[in-house]
């Protein structure tokens, strides 16, 4: 039985701790204003909305920095300026950290890296999602070196973490300098307009430099990198909405590399119809039609978690759900450049394989493709290089693999989209489609050129050899006479042939050579 002194010395640390905690979590009133002020939330404002209500679990509240000189010593807030813990998204474990812009602008300093290492280590050794919500304004210049180290750690685990937990980068406020090089290494990264910036050198930088103008919006803002450089893959207007649909990505994604992705019930019946395809995709195979609306009909619902939609838009990559199970969707988009391959498309599409094939999320690919893109240009950046990702991520993917082709499926660009020859599991077709190496009118031209020069109609002896090269080489049953096409499909049974596939698929195991890892084109 505790004495009175006793009781009444713990009351008061009791009461002690309150204070302090009550302190470390409230922060600066003015500054909480200030951020409010901008039309942003406070970090914690921002876990709150994140995590399932109640969940979070803070590690570290009562860090504080040692750093001594220009003032440090006098200012040494709790946190550190960076919130870390952990909590549910729809009951499941998730990891989070947070910059404080209130506390040194979110500036990163060695308690605060050393705090943002300890939850990367927790988040790896717990097989579960890392979210980091970045709203700082780069390295902490009064710490020095100590600083930059700080980043080198935070590097090194982004590294080691990938490919083994999903790590998600929301962007909420500015990310200058290397601290943009985290995001960059992360899985996806979310930004919200009007408040995410990223740049590795500023406006007054590039101005004092190469004499351009420019705001900082214009340099790194949200629709700049969703857009222009590919850098973010969602954006949105609000940040609520923003991390919403960050609550709704984990919803898709397995807590590791280990586990599958979670399914669920399908309400949507397998073998469903898909009787409006018909009148979306024109028989006619230079006429353009948008491939989103075919996915909407083939996807459970109609719903579709659409990646790098404003970015290299002639192909869709998208996270759905197909009877219950999610899958990976890789579609030529005809209504964007005809839905030829170029550099960003394939590096588009190359990024998203890759993902999808780490965490165990099988792949539909949806073809439609008249050929790589043709251009100086296009050769001078490296196509052959930079299109070759595409092939060695689809041909290193062990994940269950279907394509189908919808109309035209021309050389080296239907090779790499996940042709049967490179390793899909399922190859289908639609009775309409047209695999060669090339179209019948320029096979024809190519192939017959001396006899349609020579020919007293020339013209009529063109369409005469076109239909020639067609009916014997470009007709929907040739491939699949040559066991390159499993089968030929009625496009309205297309969701009932890949949920049936995927079904049989579930289980496939895959083995692989021994290496430490192969050595993709750069």
């Amino acid at each position: 039985m505790l004495s009175t002194q006793s009781a009444a010395g713990t009351g008061d640390r009791l009461e002690e701790l309150s204070r302090v905690k009550e302190s470390a979590r409230g922060g600066d009133p003015g500054a909480t204003q200030r951020q409010h002020a901008k039309g942003k939330l406070t970090a914690r404002e921002r876990v709150e909305l994140l995590l399932d209500p109640g969940s979070f679990t803070e590690v570290e509240t009562l860090r504080r920095h040692r750093a001594t000189g220009f003032g440090l010593e006098a200012k040494r807030p709790y946190t550190d300026g960076v919130i870390t813990g952990w909590g549910t998204v729809d009951g499941r474990t998730v990891f989070v950290y947070a910059h404080d812009f209130r506390i040194f602008g979110g500036a990163l300093g060695e308690a605060h890296a050393q705090k943002i290492h300890k939850i990367m280590n927790m988040a790896i050794s717990a097989g579960a999602p890392l979210v980091s919500l970045n709203d700082g304004a780069g390295a902490r210049i009064q710490e020095g070196v100590s600083a930059l180290a700080g980043y080198g750690g935070i590097f090194q685990r982004n590294t080691r973490a990938s490919g083994v937990i999903p790590q998600i980068s929301v962007m909420l406020g500015p990310c200058a300098g290397g601290a943009a090089y985290s995001p960059a290494l992360t899985d996806f990264v979310f930004a919200v307009r009007d408040i995410s910036q990223m740049f590795i050198t500023g406006p007054d930088v590039v101005r004092a430099v190469t004499g351009e103008e420019i705001s900082q919006n214009g340099l790194g803002g949200a629709d700049v990198h969703a857009g222009v450089s590919g850098v973010a893959h969602f954006v949105y207007d609000d940040e609520a909405t923003c991390l919403a649909e960050v609550r709704y990505l984990l919803s898709l994604l397995p807590a590791n590399n280990r586990e599958l992705p979670p399914a669920t019930a399908g309400t949507d019946p397998p073998d469903r119809r898909l009787d409006a395809v018909t009148g979306i995709v024109p028989s006619d195979g230079n006429r353009s039609y948008d491939i989103r609306r075919v996915i909407e009909e083939i996807v459970d619902d109609g719903e579709l978690m659409e990646v790098h939609a404003a970015w290299a838009t002639n192909l869709v990559c998208a996270l759905a759900r197909l009877d219950g199970r999610v899958v990976g969707i890789v579609a030529n988009q005809p209504a964007s450049l005809a839905g030829v391959l170029d550099i960003k498309a394939s590096e588009k599409g190359a990024r998203f394989v890759q993902f999808c094939d780490s965490f165990n999320i099988p792949l539909i690919t949806l073809v439609d493709v008249p050929g790589f893109l043709p251009g100086v240009e296009q050769e001078h950046e490296g196509i052959i290089r930079r299109g070759a990702k595409l092939l060695y991520a689809y041909c290193n993917a062990t994940v269950p693999r279907v394509s189908v082709v919808l109309r035209k499926a021309y050389g080296g660009a239907y090779i790499v989209m996940d042709s049967r020859s490179i390793g899909a599991d399922i190859a289908l077709a639609w009775p309409g489609n047209e695999i060669a190496v090339m179209g019948a009118e320029g096979a024809a031209n190519v192939i017959f050129r001396r006899e349609i020069a020579a020919a007293d109609d020339p013209e009529s002896m063109r369409q005469e050899k076109i239909r020639q090269y067609r009916s014997e080489l470009v007709h929907p049953y040739y491939s699949a006479e040559r066991g390159l096409v499993d089968d030929v499909i009625d496009p309205r049974d297309t969701r009932d042939a890949l949920c049936r596939a995927m079904s049989m698929l579930a289980a496939k195991a895959a083995d692989l050579p021994s290496r430490k890892h192969g050595n993709p084109p750069q």
